[in-house]
């Protein structure tokens, strides 16, 4: 069997003298395999001893190929690069990138310049939509924008957590050229793009990995979507590696935020894969990778990896804003604001101490030591709003609008890297629905059952409140959750809110070009000084900047003036030290000694 060029080792590749090397790794296929070219009789492929079939055909870009597993199951290409009917179609040979690049010298932008935007392709508009936005988040002050999976999922609408095919981006949002298209655009407007990638799991619908590669899962480790990936088979390692190689370089992504990996059960794959990447790449590009995991393993953040989101902050945020303790809120109800403070100073609140939801088992790794761009802080994200029962977002849930501004204007200031969630920024109060599109009528009912069951156990849920939980399945929830629906139509009571959209998209505009201008260029080097609660919903935190400024929050998000210790209050003269209040006279009240009510000040005192 002749070697395999780098960087692939799976996949359709085309060689320079017009034919393509075709490889699957098949250890558990049947003695019927076969490559099945459009046109062209079926080719019987044999498994080697490392369990890979190979073979090079006769064949140019744009073939049409499946593989047939046994006598009559036809399956696409697992590496597919770009499918022709959805997840259960065929997969189409790649060409060369043609794609006439606009911008190749980019080499992305520093970690401490990042404000993450959040966004669903297929929301957006698809990948030309979420193009057309782009000079508006660049306006912003976005720097970042981070793609919601787009690899192929079944049917038109998706999270894209149900993909089956991490290689092959989903025609639904349109061609890879629309994707490098959004891409460059958003090189020449200064942003970086990031894609969420799934590496712990593949959808319920067209996963056909298990007839004919059974051990690249295991069945002694269970996850929420059924065996753990098993990462101790080499192929399977290499399978994930290269995927993630595929979209930083052909693609030219920015950085890759890594989808829960708690749930991928060999944590030391997860250094094996940013060492690869990185060994990959020319130190010169800005390459950024983050981790959403909820074992809170600080260890990782040292190896590799610039961030993790940070869970704990804004499941405290989220207590304080709405009064919520149910479900793993009820790990943050206690001492809240002393818990916002262990989050501002350290990073996480739990960093090894038992958990209650977790009935007594500990969490997390010790995290004082890492910098504070360690931690993605955000209000709201698609899992804490889509996985409500209604999707609601918090300028629905916060009924103080004044609350909800002291809380925005603490994360966008604040040291750690902040993440937006689209729509956002212009008060949407639209709903992020959980949305899929099954074509399987069966499955479509398992997953409206199961939302029904997982909400049935929630507190102040009944019977008639199960019965009118959002069909996901039904076009009409994809419909609601457009997120920029409401900016200019008619709110629920009939009132104009376009006004108020544009109060919050200033808002946003306002705190995020100050943090461009005062925060973020010195942001390198930046370590806490500590953090204190000042009341039951109040703190006071400090950060020596890298440029030895001073830079002070104080935040009370409770509905109660709150008086300050002497200790704590602010010294000196403070007319040259704001940098900003989220109301008028909160400023004044500090320098009198107490902080308003629903409000946050940012100081920052010049080096001496």
């Amino acid at each position: 069997m002749t070697a395999w060029p780098e960087p692939y080792t799976h996949g359709a590749l085309p060689l320079p003298d017009g034919r393509t090397r075709f490889r699957l790794w098949a250890p558990t296929a049947p003695d019927a395999l076969a490559l099945v070219i459009d046109g062209r009789d079926p080719i019987a492929l044999h498994p080697g001893t490392d369990g890979y079939a190979e073979i090079e055909v006769d064949c140019p870009a744009g073939t049409r190929y499946r593989y047939r597993i046994g006598d009559d199951l036809l399956v696409p290409d697992p590496a597919s690069r770009r499918q022709d009917g959805d997840v259960h179609g065929a997969s189409v040979v790649p060409g060369p990138d043609t794609y006439p690049w606009q911008h190749p010298s980019w080499q992305g932008r520093p970690w401490s310049e990042a404000v993450i935007y959040e966004a669903h392709a297929g929301l957006a508009g698809g990948f030309a939509g979420l193009t057309a936005k782009l000079p508006e988040l660049a306006a912003l002050g976005v720097t970042v924008v981070e793609l919601m999976p787009v690899a192929d999922f079944p049917g038109p609408r998706n999270w894209g957590y149900d993909g089956v095919l991490p290689y092959a981006p989903d025609e639904a949002y349109g061609s890879p050229d629309a994707l490098k298209r959004l891409i460059d655009t958003a090189h020449g407007l200064g942003i970086s793009m990031m894609l969420d990638v799934v590496y712990n799991h593949f959808g319920p619908d067209g996963n056909y990995l298990p007839q004919y590669a059974a051990p690249f899962f295991r069945h002694d480790v269970s996850t929420p979507w059924g065996p753990a990936i098993d990462f101790r088979q080499p192929a399977v390692r290499r399978y994930f590696e290269e995927n993630a190689l595929y979209w930083l370089t052909e693609f030219r992504f920015d950085g890759l935020r890594l989808d829960a990996v708690h749930a991928i059960p060999d944590p030391e794959w997860l250094v094996e894969l940013a060492q690869f990447v990185r060994g990959q790449i020319p130190a010169q590009r800005h390459i950024h990778l983050v981790l959403e995991n909820d074992d809170n393993r600080a260890s990782l953040l040292g190896q590799g990896y610039d961030a993790q989101w940070n869970d704990d902050a804004h499941h405290v945020l989220h207590h304080l804003l709405t009064g919520e303790s149910h479900g793993y809120y009820a790990d943050y109800a206690d001492q809240p604001a002393q818990a916002l403070a262990r989050c501002l100073e350290q990073g996480w609140l739990y960093q090894g101490q038992p958990s209650r939801v977790r009935h007594g088992a500990s969490r997390g790794e010790p995290s004082g030591h890492l910098p504070p761009t360690a931690f993605v802080l955000f209000l709201q994200n698609h899992d804490q709003t889509g996985n409500r029962a209604a999707g609601e977002r918090l300028t629905v849930l916060v009924k103080n609008p004044e609350r909800l501004r002291a809380a925005v204007a603490l994360q966008l200031l604040a040291p750690q890297i902040p993440l937006i969630f689209m729509g956002e920024e212009s008060g949407s109060r639209a709903p992020f629905l959980y949305f899929t599109s099954h074509a399987d009528a069966a499955l479509a009912q398992a997953v409206r059952d199961g939302r029904r069951r997982e909400f049935s156990a929630f507190p102040g849920f009944n019977a008639a409140d199960v019965a009118a939980l959002p069909d996901p399945n039904a076009e009409s929830t994809w419909a609601q959750s457009l997120p920029w629906a409401t900016a200019s139509a008619e709110d629920e009571e009939g009132n104009d809110d376009s006004g108020d959209a544009q109060i919050w998209r200033t808002l946003y505009g306002a705190l995020l070009h100050l943090r461009q201008r005062a925060i973020a260029p010195v942001l390198p080097g930046t370590r806490s000084t500590g953090a204190r609660a000042v009341g039951p919903d109040a703190v006071r935190a400090q950060w020596l900047l890298g440029d030895g400024a001073l830079l002070t929050l104080y935040a009370n998000l409770g509905p109660d003036r709150q008086a300050l210790p002497p200790d704590l209050a602010p010294k000196g003269p403070l007319f040259s030290s704001l940098l900003f209040e989220s109301r008028p006279g909160a400023f004044d009240a500090l320098g009198l000694g107490s902080l308003c009510a629903d409000s946050t000040v940012w100081l920052l005192e010049d080096a001496e």
